[in-house]
C-alpha cells in the first residue's frame, strides 16, 4: 500500500458526514464575488454598476500570467463594486450582484461536446475561461499548472483523492456520485500530455470509492487507481508524489520538475464539466460539520453565496459556536463571522461548541522529539521554534524552515501545546520579506 515517511494518524470524524449525499444550496439574494479567489494577481473587474449579467458570464478577467477569471454564478444586476471582508481575513475588491432568480445563462452554456475533437490549446482555453483553480486548497490557476514548458516530460497525472483532513468528506461524495465525470475530466487532462499515465489516488478509508472508480476505469489503458494508507498529510503534493512515484522535490521546484502534475478530485470534475458540458466553475462542494451543528451535510454551493445561507441547509446551530473554521481543522482558516461570501477556496465549514485552543495551557518544550517524528518533510521543529522566537532568519533558513508545508502535524502531537505551526507560518512570511530586502540592498 502506498504511503510516505512520518506523518500522523488523526481522529478523522468523517463518519459524521460521509454518508450524506450532496445537497443543493439555494443561492443568496445578494451575491458577492471577490476578485482575489486564487494565488497570483487578482482578477480585474470587467463590468460596471448597473450592468445586467448572466449566469456563467466573466465579470473579472485574469490580470496576469498567474491569475484567474471570476464568473457570475447567477443572473442579475451589478449593485456595487466595493471592498468587502473575505474568508482570508482581509478586505478585497468585490462585485456585488442582486440575484434575479432567473438563471438566464450565457450563449452556449450547458452544450455537450466531445473532448476528442478539441486541440490541447482549445482545452487549455476552456479551462482558463471557466475560471478553474486548484480546489484542494491552494487555488493555483489550473490552466497555468496544465501548461508546463515541456508537456512531453510529464509522466504522471495524479488525481488527489486522499482528502486526509479531518471532517472533510466532499471529495469522497464526489468520487461516489460523479465517478463518470471524474474519469472524463482526467481524460481531458491526459489529452494534453501524450506520455502521461493518470492515477487516481485514494486512501484506504474510502475503499468503496476506490472499488467503484477502479471498476469504472478497468478498460481505459492510461488510467489506473492506487490505494494509499490512511495517514495525514497524505494529500500534500510532496507526500502524494513520493508515495506513488518515489520522486522528491523541494520548495524551489514544481511537481512538473519531477514529471508530475497533481490535481484534486473536484478540480478534475470541474474540468470535465467545463470541457465536456460547457459549464464553468460556478460552485464549491463543501462539507458542513462540527459539534455545534444540528446536522451534517455535503453541499453544492454557488460561489458568491453568503455563509449564513449555507448553514440553513442543516437547520442552523445546536449550540452557539466558539470556533468557526473555513476548511479543515488542520490547515483551514479560522473566521470570526459567517457574513462572508463562499469563494473558490471554501472547502468546508466546521463549527465547534468550544474553542479547543481557547484555554490551552502552554508549557516549556521537553525535547521529546515527537514533532520531529511527525514531520512529513523531515524537519526539526524544536530548533525551528527557537529560531522563530528569536526572529533569527538566517538560522531558520539554515534549518530549511522555508520547506515547512504548515500541515500542523507538529502542533498536533506536541505534549506541551507549543503553537509551532503559527510560528512557522509567521516565519515563512518574515523570511520572504527579509530575503526580498537583502536583494534590494544588493541591487543598490
Amino acid at each position: 500500500m502506498y504511503t510516505f515517511k512520518h506523518g500522523i494518524h488523526v481522529l478523522d470524524k468523517k463518519e459524521l458526514s460521509k454518508d450524506k449525499p450532496i445537497r443543493i444550496v439555494k443561492p443568496s439574494n445578494i451575491m458577492v464575488y471577490p476578485m482575489q479567489q486564487h494565488i497570483g494577481a487578482k482578477a480585474k473587474h470587467c463590468v460596471k454598476v448597473g450592468d445586467r449579467v448572466l449566469l456563467g458570464q466573466i465579470i473579472g478577467t485574469a490580470d496576469g500570467f498567474i491569475s484567474s477569471n471570476v464568473l457570475s454564478t447567477v443572473s442579475g444586476k451589478v449593485l456595487s463594486i466595493e471592498d468587502r471582508l473575505t474568508i482570508l481575513g482581509q478586505k478585497s475588491e468585490c462585485i456585488v450582484i442582486e440575484n434575479d432568480g432567473k438563471d438566464d445563462a450565457i450563449e452556449g452554456y450547458g452544450i455537450e461536446r466531445d473532448y476528442n475533437s478539441l486541440s490541447a490549446e482549445e482545452i487549455i482555453k476552456i479551462i482558463k475561461d471557466a475560471g478553474i483553480v486548484g480546489l484542494g486548497g491552494a487555488c493555483f490557476p489550473t490552466h497555468v499548472k496544465l501548461s508546463p514548458k515541456e508537456p512531453q516530460s510529464i509522466d504522471y497525472i495524479l488525481v488527489n483523492g486522499a482528502e486526509c483532513e479531518p471532517y472533510l468528506t466532499s471529495d469522497y461524495r464526489l468520487m461516489i456520485e460523479e465517478t463518470e465525470l471524474l474519469i472524463k475530466g482526467l481524460q481531458c487532462i491526459l489529452k494534453l500530455f501524450p506520455n502521461a499515465k493518470g492515477i487516481i489516488c485514494i486512501e484506504d478509508n474510502k475503499k468503496d470509492a476506490y472499488e467503484k472508480i477502479t471498476s469504472s476505469c478497468n478498460n481505459i489503458a492510461n488510467i489506473e487507481t492506487a490505494l494509499m494508507k490512511t495517514k495525514y498529510p497524505q494529500g500534500g503534493e510532496r507526500q502524494l508524489i513520493y508515495a506513488i512515484t518515489g520522486r522528491k522535490f523541494n520548495v524551489s521546484m514544481l511537481p512538473a520538475d519531477v514529471g508530475c502534475i497533481v490535481d484534486n478530485i473536484d478540480t478534475v470534475i470541474s474540468i470535465g464539466n467545463a470541457v465536456c458540458k460547457s459549464i464553468p466553475l460556478l460552485r464549491r462542494i463543501m462539507t458542513i460539520s462540527g459539534d455545534a451543528f444540528k446536522d451534517y451535510a455535503n453541499v453544492s454551493v454557488r460561489l458568491g453565496t453568503n455563509y449564513k445561507d449555507v448553514i440553513d441547509v442543516v437547520d442552523g446551530f445546536k449550540d452557539k459556536p466558539e470556533k468557526i473554521i473555513s476548511g479543515g481543522p488542520m490547515m483551514g482558516q479560522a473566521i470570526f463571522t459567517l457574513d462572508l461570501p463562499v469563494s473558490k477556496n471554501s472547502s468546508a465549514l466546521i463549527l465547534f461548541k468550544k474553542d479547543p485552543i481557547k484555554n490551552l495551557k502552554i508549557t516549556n518544550c521537553i525535547n521529546c522529539g515527537r514533532c520531529v517524528s511527525a514531520c512529513p518533510i523531515n524537519l526539526i521543529p524544536t530548533r525551528m521554534l527557537k529560531a522563530a522566537k528569536a526572529d533569527n532568519y538566517e538560522e531558520y533558513i539554515k534549518l530549511y524552515g522555508t520547506e515547512c508545508i504548515n500541515c500542523g502535524s507538529c502542533s498536533y502531537v506536541c505534549p506541551t501545546k507549543q503553537p509551532l505551526t503559527a510560528y512557522f507560518t509567521y516565519m515563512k512570511s518574515a523570511v520572504r520579506d527579509y530575503q526580498k530586502s537583502l536583494k534590494e540592498k544588493e541591487a543598490k
